[in-house]
């Protein structure tokens, strides 16, 4: 059933990848923030990265929250109240005026929001209106973080140099607000079934089964998706790619929100003009559009682990060349590099947790997962200024983050990626089926 000739799942995508363009440029402000709200209160940079760390470990609870409550009630509520919440703890943020209120409306309010307004949530409600070609819908819907980044972050920065970054918080915090709510009444849904329609691809997988099988062949590959029934997080907490995965994510996480938090008072410390360090961290955000365009085709083409070795491999050079050289050259191939590797894993986390275990408890798994994402990057990006503080400098932070993505690489390439399923569910020989919703072609037997 399809609107006007297109199908309704692709309004779903341009509405998911509007509200992760603002909510992207919003969140990812604090990475200019931190030296003007030291400036205004004389804080370290540890206790600003506090802040940031507990900004994380809220995130990540809030994931799992709103994982779980996606899975069992749809995307509505859970988007409107986690609006409310991000956007809240923004505006707040316009009347701060101690630490702990920081660590509050920043580290908590704000947080427990973001839990519903980003990356898992919409790569799960992508993912159930597209049958074909799932991989690059879930990288278009994302895609939204990257351009929000790249064109929010230095727009928001010259209000902030005009305003002051409480009026930049106020307004930003209101702007996010009112279209996220409009967005999530008007467009979102997330059950294609409960409106009468069916996910993007949907008659043509029907027709490819068919057509390769026979009627009766088709008819028992439905017989055998169904036995094959989505694992739940338990169940795929029982299992080692599982854990390979949460490792490599941990060490993922660390390398994104150590950049985002520290990548301008880096650059600046060595005396680049912060004009020019907030254009790298711009610059950083549509590098991140290649790396994450390339990722849904590549995951439909090759699978998961391919594409997330890659990533890992290329952070651990730049990693290195950033602990041997700081200069404004290396900083921008820091900036660029690391930009086209940061959002890879964002779509393949919910392909990969698909191809292992089923779409049933995408929410859930996909929200763990990312749970652990962000507890690497809130943990390191406090780190990250400690050792400053300490140092005097981010050598030591960059050594030890090459490490990370070493141990990251070797992860991802362990992982074998077929389908798992539960003891007694089916025969033994399932590893060698599609995984229900995805194309043959791209199940990998290891």
């Amino acid at each position: 059933m399809r609107t006007r000739g297109i199908s309704f799942g692709w309004w779903v995508l341009v509405a998911s990848f509007v509200i992760l363009f603002l909510n992207a440029g919003a969140r990812l402000m604090i990475g200019v923030m931190v030296k003007p709200i030291i400036a205004d209160f004389g804080w370290s940079r540890s206790e600003v990265s506090l802040a940031v760390f507990v900004n994380m470990a809220v995130f990540s609870a809030a994931i799992i929250i709103a994982g779980r409550l996606y899975d069992r009630y749809g995307p509505k509520w859970v988007i409107l109240v986690s609006s409310a919440l991000f956007s809240g703890g923004l505006m707040l943020m316009a009347v701060m005026t101690s630490l702990w209120q920081f660590v509050l409306f920043y580290g908590v309010i704000s947080a427990a929001g973001l839990g519903g307004t980003t990356s898992p949530i919409f790569g799960a409600i992508v993912s159930r209106w597209f049958e074909r070609r799932r991989g690059s819908a879930i990288s278009l819907a994302m895609a939204g973080t990257s351009l929000g980044q790249f064109a929010l972050v230095p727009l928001f920065t010259v209000f902030l140099l005009d305003q002051g970054w409480r009026s930049t918080m106020l307004w930003v915090g209101l702007l996010c607000f009112v279209v996220n709510v409009v967005l999530v009444l008007g467009v979102i849904r997330g059950d294609p079934a409960a409106l009468g329609k069916v996910p993007y691809g949907h008659a043509e997988a029907e027709a490819g089964a068919a057509g390769a099988t026979g009627l009766a062949g088709a008819a028992q590959l439905s017989g055998a998706h169904r036995e094959a029934r989505s694992l739940g997080l338990r169940e795929a907490m029982r299992t080692v790619p599982f854990w390979l995965f949460a490792v490599a994510m941990f060490a993922c996480g660390a390398g994104d929100f150590l950049l985002t938090t520290h990548l301008v008072p880096m650059a600046t410390d060595q005396g680049i003009p912060t004009s020019t360090a907030v254009a790298m961290l711009a610059w950083f955000g549509l590098m991140s559009l290649g790396g994450i365009l390339l990722a849904g085709p590549a995951s439909d083409l090759i699978g998961d682990r391919i594409p997330m070795a890659v990533a890992f491999g290329l952070r651990v050079v730049l990693f290195l060349l950033v602990f041997r050289y700081q200069t404004e050259a290396t900083f921008w191939v820091l900036a660029l590099g690391f930009g086209f590797t940061f959002l890879v894993t964002a779509p393949l986390t919910t392909t990969l947790m698909g191809r292992l275990y089923g779409f049933g408890s995408i929410g859930l798994l996909g929200g763990f997962i990312t749970t652990v994402h962000h507890v690497g990057g809130g943990f390191w990006a406090y780190l990250g200024g400690v050792i400053y503080d300490r140092t005097g400098g981010y050598a030591l932070a960059m050594a030890i983050s090459a490490a990370a993505s070493a141990v990251a690489l070797v992860c991802v390439l362990l992982i074998r990626e077929v389908r798992h399923v539960a003891p007694g569910d089916e025969p033994a020989d399932v590893g060698a089926r599609p995984s229900p919703g995805l194309p043959a072609h791209i199940q990998e037997s290891a």
